[in-house]
């Protein structure tokens, strides 16, 4: 199946839409000035840490659950694994649904990131040194328990991610290029999906942190490529293995990658709570800091930054903040 037949249509994204709307509304886009001062360029931001768990990921977990109801496949258990909005996402879906949720997370996860699935009800199990091995985990325990495994890339999970970057690209029209941070890659792909589906002309450049270089190295190989996962900020972008899916789909797609290290995440994130006083964590800040790295030749231009999710523990934000 080629790459690009994964992508959600304009009438998925639509359809997608009503379902997430039930949950909550659309979150806004604004113009930020200061943050725009800092750039030499007019920055918008899109303001997914504004959803019920605090991050875009909850759109694609609703969206899920509503295809695999409407298909009559609910399973009597669901397990996935995370870093902690995806954890967030299909657990709240499943609680909805009324279906028991088991979640993978590697040790030393989030604490506020594990404390926020348990209040969904999810079954948290720490497993693991990084995503790749919970992951792994996950799948087997799947496999033994007949459990339905949700993974972190599904055109199911696009659909409703996409529908945060169609309500962004109709509120700002005019935006000439936007930065989409790249974990597994829904987010990424599903901003393509998006803009196909509205004929935008905006270029779409990917983030990845430099240290965690999977999707930079696969994409200049041309196949997927494993690379360590090191970052400790930007637990949202540690991943190991690229996805062989999301990486076809931005092959030849995205612009280019920008790969930005812990210290342009962590004054990235600084930037934005002074100039904006919103709370990014580390991937939540992301884009932002490609834009800032880029920003030389952004002058005079409209950029899109997505803040994604906010969910950084309080301690981490507050060293954060105390080193800058």
């Amino acid at each position: 199946m080629p790459a690009n037949t994964l992508l959600p249509t304009l009438h998925d994204i639509e359809t997608a839409a009503e379902v997430v709307y039930r949950e909550f509304g659309p979150t806004p886009q604004y113009r930020w000035d200061q943050l725009s001062a800092l750039l030499g360029a007019t920055c918008w931001v899109k303001h997914e840490n504004h959803t019920p768990v605090g991050a875009f990921k909850i759109r694609g977990g609703l969206t899920y659950f509503d295809q695999l109801a409407r298909r009559g496949a609910l399973p009597s258990e669901v397990i996935s694994a995370t870093r902690g909005n995806h954890g967030q996402s299909i657990g709240w879906a499943a609680r909805a649904h009324g279906v028991p949720c088991t979640i993978v997370v590697p040790q030393g996860n989030s604490v506020e990131k594990n404390a926020a699935m348990r209040a969904l009800g999810v079954n948290l199990i720490e497993h693991g040194s990084d995503f790749q091995e919970s992951r792994e985990f996950a799948i087997q325990l799947a496999k033994k328990r007949g459990a339905h495994m949700v993974p972190s890339f599904h055109p199911d999970l696009l659909r409703g991610v996409a529908t945060y970057w169609w309500e962004f690209l109709k509120a700002a029209p005019d935006i000439d290029l936007i930065y989409v941070p790249i974990g597994l890659g829904s987010g990424a792909c599903s901003a393509l999906a998006a803009k196909r589906a509205l004929g935008h002309r905006a270029r779409i450049v990917g983030v990845v942190s430099a240290h965690a270089t999977t999707y930079a190295d696969s994409f200049q190989a041309g196949k997927v490529v494993e690379a360590p996962a090191t970052t400790q900020l930007a637990d949202g972008m540690a991943c190991r293995v690229a996805d062989p899916k999301a990486l076809g789909i931005l092959m030849g797609n995205i612009d280019h990658i920008v790969k930005i290290t812990d210290s342009e995440v962590a004054q990235a994130m600084r930037h934005i709570f002074a100039c904006t006083h919103n709370v990014a964590e580390g991937a939540g800040a992301a884009s932002f800091a490609a834009a800032m790295q880029e920003r030389d030749r952004l002058q005079g231009q409209s950029v899109g930054i997505t803040l994604c999710g906010g969910n950084v523990d309080s301690a981490v934000f507050a060293g954060v903040l105390r080193a800058g």
